[in-house]
């Protein structure tokens, strides 16, 4: 089943909150990972609720069931210690704003990775998107990988609103530790 623009209101995106159905909290989610690209929310949030259908409501995380569907088109879940699939979905993310982060250094290079770890490799992200406008977003994944998404800056008080709707322990891609 597809959604349409008649299933929710975009204009009451964020009324309500407490109010809202999980369903209708991921769907606000997706919007705002997607900024200006509603087609790729609406396909994501079809297949996320293809994706947990046959599930019930209290069987899962939603965090987790997003992750499968948005994951390298519009979020990330990477392996803690892999550092170049980092640097690379970070990249693919940017790359659909026309944006390019400034690594320090060139991580087409072998030696760049060296003395680099996922904390700062993302401190390094959240502080060039900071420049243009968007905030790095990662949530608590467990322990052996890094997982978040990116949004424009002025959506962070609805992000964090929904985060804590969804149970989601959201942070800045610069609080990594």
């Amino acid at each position: 089943m597809s959604v349409s623009d008649d299933d929710y209101d975009a204009d009451d995106a964020f009324d309500d909150i407490e109010d809202a159905s999980v369903e209708a909290l991921v769907w606000q989610l997706l919007q705002l990972i997607n900024p200006g690209d509603e087609d790729t929310a609406l396909q994501q949030f079809d297949d996320y609720r293809e994706t947990v259908a046959p599930m019930a409501e209290d069987s899962y995380e939603p965090v987790h069931m997003m992750a499968h569907v948005i994951d390298w088109r519009s979020g990330f879940h990477i392996d803690a210690g892999d550092s170049r699939a980092l640097v690379q979905v970070i990249d693919e993310l940017c790359a659909r704003w026309n944006l390019s982060i400034d690594w320090n250094g060139d991580p087409a290079d072998d030696d760049f990775f060296e003395d680099m770890d996922g904390a700062s490799l993302l401190g390094t992200a959240y502080d060039c998107l900071a420049e243009y406008g968007y905030t790095l977003w990662t949530w608590e994944a467990d322990n052996d990988s890094h997982a978040g998404w990116i949004t424009l800056t002025r959506d962070a008080e609805p992000m964090r609103e929904l985060a804590t709707a969804l149970g989601i322990n959201l942070r800045l891609g610069s609080e990594v530790s």
